[in-house]
């Protein structure tokens, strides 16, 4: 049985962190959204991810969110990659200069309470079994529990719906990559000795653990054991948690009460595209990479970030040339940039043979000793180093992520909750763009004289040394259309 459904504006694919990002920014925009979804309404507390990284929270206060978020967990200013390796957040340039360890749920149950009130509609039991696009719009063929196939209409779809993402297989794309830990054991234990952290991590010869704590009793236990690598449908025993836990840490800090218990396989893969026509990929479903330094979940919520105000403009009829072409080619780089470093912690962290040993050393001797490189290492990690490319001849902060600067009526991640433009300027600006809600005009708190243009995500659009008005004219147009 076949049917059609209304006309939807734009249709998201998946309810994770990133779908539920893309999909409340829409909808707070004004767009018309629905949210796909193939699983039942999500009942379940269990999920991978539990690390908040830095440029994630200043999106999540951009929201009206952050803080709420860090009432659910804890925070940690140093992070030890190596047993000789470690990072100091408290250096980082924002508001957040810290890791919220904090699990995947509560950023979702955020995320979800934002996106209904927004107005977004959740349609769960929804699987994408077929994908058709023309110049004007997008067919998805979405089964229901009931097995019934209803045909949905957008005029943009997106893809945020995991590795397996059917959007993705629907639109032609490939998923090229290799796998980088062929079996990793993870597992929600309750524990009778406390650890010393929030987070703990080694590795000591073959083994390798990670703990980390959900704050409500229960902990997060990954690991891996290079000598028994086997099948993600093997069957898994707390004893075996238990016995890496020990090998890498020295003690299982009394475990028990398993209420998850699950063996998965890394991979590093990316989409060549991340764009087909009217069709989007965002999240896992553009990218996955090794869970080292806890930039998955993270990349994802940033992907959205960057793509939702540029699909609110075009739905709206104000997007300028090229920008929806904009997202791949700013988050595309990003993505493989975080597959290669992700990719180089796990393997220097699995580095058994006396080469791959040295240069670990050496790797953690230069990190520790040389502050721009523990800098850079750090705005890797944490998404707070990554900037678009600019025009020939702009401004040298065009591209350049704002941190959160001081205006003369509050701070810059405030004025940007609105959804909105934010023009930062030492004189005044009342032309296009304000009257219609797009723009936002701030003063500086001090008499700092550059003009900034900031993206709705927190990117300098545009900048200028004075009130150049013919500058902001410009910018204007290129952006606001």
């Amino acid at each position: 049985m076949n049917g059609t459904a209304t006309h939807r504006p734009v249709i998201v694919v998946g309810s994770g962190p990133t779908g539920l990002l893309l999909a409340g920014d829409l909808a707070a925009a004004g767009v018309t959204v629905t949210l796909l979804e193939k699983r039942p309404r999500k009942s379940s507390n269990l999920s991978r991810a539990f690390g908040v990284h830095a440029r994630t929270l200043e999106q999540l206060d951009a929201r009206g969110l952050a803080d709420e978020l860090l009432t659910t967990g804890d925070t940690i200013t140093g992070l030890r990659l190596f047993r000789r390796l470690s990072l100091d957040l408290s250096m980082l340039p924002s508001r957040f200069p810290f890791l919220l360890i904090t699990p995947q749920y509560e950023v979702e149950r955020l995320l979800e309470r934002r996106a209904r009130e927004a107005g977004v509609e959740f349609a769960y039991d929804s699987e994408v079994v077929g994908l058709r696009q023309d110049d004007e719009g997008v067919d998805l063929d979405v089964r229901g529990a009931d097995g019934a196939v209803v045909t949905r209409r957008a005029a943009y779809v997106v893809g945020a719906d995991g590795h397996r993402s059917a959007v993705r297989e629907a639109i032609g794309l490939d998923f090229p990559g290799v796998s980088v830990i062929k079996s990793l054991i993870l597992a929600d234990v309750r524990m009778a000795e406390k650890p010393e952290s929030v987070l703990t991590v080694n590795g000591r010869g073959d083994a390798f653990a990670m703990i980390a704590s959900f704050g409500d009793g229960w902990y997060r236990v990954m690991g891996w054991n290079r000598r028994n690598e086997v099948s993600d449908d093997a069957p898994l025993r707390l004893d075996e948690v238990k016995e890496i836990t020990r090998r890498a840490l020295g003690t299982d800090y009394g475990m028990h009460d398993a209420r998850w218990l699950s063996r998965f396989h890394s991979d590093e893969r990316q989409a060549p595209h991340y764009r087909v026509g009217r069709v989007f990929l965002a999240g896992d479903a553009a990218h996955i990479h090794s869970p080292a330094g806890g930039q998955g979940m993270n990349t994802g919520l940033q992907d959205a970030a960057n793509l939702s105000w540029k699909l609110a403009a075009a739905v709206q009829g104000r997007a300028p040339q090229g920008l929806l072409d904009s997202y791949e080619a700013e988050r595309h780089p990003v993505g493989k940039a975080v597959l290669r470093s992700s990719g180089g912690l796990v393997r220097l962290a699995r580095a058994h043979n006396p080469l791959l040993r040295a240069a670990r050393a050496l790797v953690s001797a230069i990190v520790d000793m040389a502050p721009s490189v523990q800098r850079k290492a750090l705005g890797e990690i944490t998404g707070i180093g990554y900037a678009y490319s600019a025009p020939r001849g702009a401004h040298r902060l065009t591209g350049t992520r704002v941190p959160d600067v001081a205006l003369k009526d509050g701070r810059l991640y405030e004025a940007l909750r609105g959804g909105r433009f934010v023009l930062i300027t030492p004189g005044t600006y009342e032309g296009p763009g304000v009257r219609e809600g797009w723009l936002t005009v701030e003063r500086w708190a001090g008499d700092r004289r550059t003009t900034v243009l900031v993206r709705p995500d927190g990117y300098v659009a545009w900048a200028a040394e004075g009130a150049d008005a013919a500058g902001i004219e410009e910018a204007r147009a290129r952006y606001l259309g």
